[in-house]
């Protein structure tokens, strides 16, 4: 089955760095778009950073422009996000996505990872 899992949260101080990873399993990876979205505390979820099966095209939330790198290693089957300058309102929890559509179309997501910025 298909099963995402997230890693790399944690409290960090701002202007600081993390790098979350999410090791995917259960469906041919370098075939799907792959996604970060984040939710805050009483806020809906919304879409960090994307990336195409290839790797070759990225889209970002204007939010994260220029600080969040996502990336991804098909051989290991793992997606990346880079964060840095992270910001107190880049507090949420993190989450890995996946759309697979076969005989209808499904969304899966990981667990999610805690990143807390705060000094």
């Amino acid at each position: 089955q298909v099963q995402l899992v997230e890693s790399g949260g944690g409290l960090v101080e701002p202007g600081g760095s993390l790098r979350l990873s999410c090791a995917a399993s259960g469906f041919t990876f370098s075939n799907y778009f792959m996604s970060w979205y984040r939710q805050a505390p009483g806020k809906e979820r919304e879409l960090v950073a994307g990336i195409a099966s290839a790797g070759r095209s990225t889209n970002y939330a204007d939010s994260v422009k220029g600080r969040f790198t996502i990336s991804r290693d098909n051989a290991k089957n793992t997606v990346y996000l880079q964060m840095n300058s992270l910001k107190p309102e880049d507090t949420a929890v993190y989450y890995c996505k996946v759309r697979i559509a076969l005989i209808s179309i499904r969304d899966y997501w990981g667990q999610g990872t805690q990143v807390t910025v705060s000094s």
